[in-house]
């Protein structure tokens, strides 16, 4: 009887102990990854990013291209259409509970390709790779990309990954 207690005992703290250390990432935004990655020892991956084509495609839901394609297709404003957000903006295109200081305006940010940031951010495990993974970090694969670089884009175009990722490229920083 002991030892059914004992271990039932140990079940309920290994439970409790895997509740407490249960990680939920938070998508913090691109402010928070350009101070430290906004530096010639990170190789200005912020600037490169804020230069790119990804941070201003909530613009592009303006142009007159994509308000032509919302009138043809009964859309009021796109910029405001969940349907075209989900590819425009990394923070319409996740669970509003995930959201912690990511903006729908900030468009396609960093975490849209390495994940939500909240519990890799600190450099301490941000210098060890392996740390960083384990803390919701992902290295981005064709496989992110094609989630809004398919058939399924109104304004599909042939998707060449290795082109597009020469693209954005932005140096990995020195640690």
């Amino acid at each position: 009887m002991l030892t059914k207690k004992v271990l039932f005992i140990s079940c309920l703290f290994f439970l409790a102990a895997n509740i407490l250390s249960a990680q939920d990432y938070a998508y913090i935004g691109a402010a928070k990854c350009k101070m430290c990655h906004n530096t010639e020892k990170s190789g200005f991956q912020y600037k490169i990013w804020s230069e790119s084509l990804h941070s201003k495609s909530i613009a592009t839901l303006s142009n007159a291209k994509s308000l032509e394609y919302a009138k043809k297709n009964g859309i009021k404003d796109p910029a405001t259409e969940p349907s075209c957000l989900k590819c425009h903006s990394t923070a319409a295109s996740v669970s509003a509970d995930m959201v912690e200081t990511i903006t729908v305006a900030e468009g396609v940010s960093c975490e849209s390709c390495h994940g939500p940031g909240s519990a890799y951010k600190t450099m301490t495990i941000m210098k060890d790779q392996k740390q960083a993974l384990a803390k919701g970090m992902i290295l981005p694969k064709k496989e992110v990309c094609l989630k809004c670089h398919n058939d399924k884009n109104p304004f599909h175009k042939p998707f060449d990954y290795e082109a597009a990722k020469a693209k954005i490229a932005h140096p990995k920083p020195k640690v």
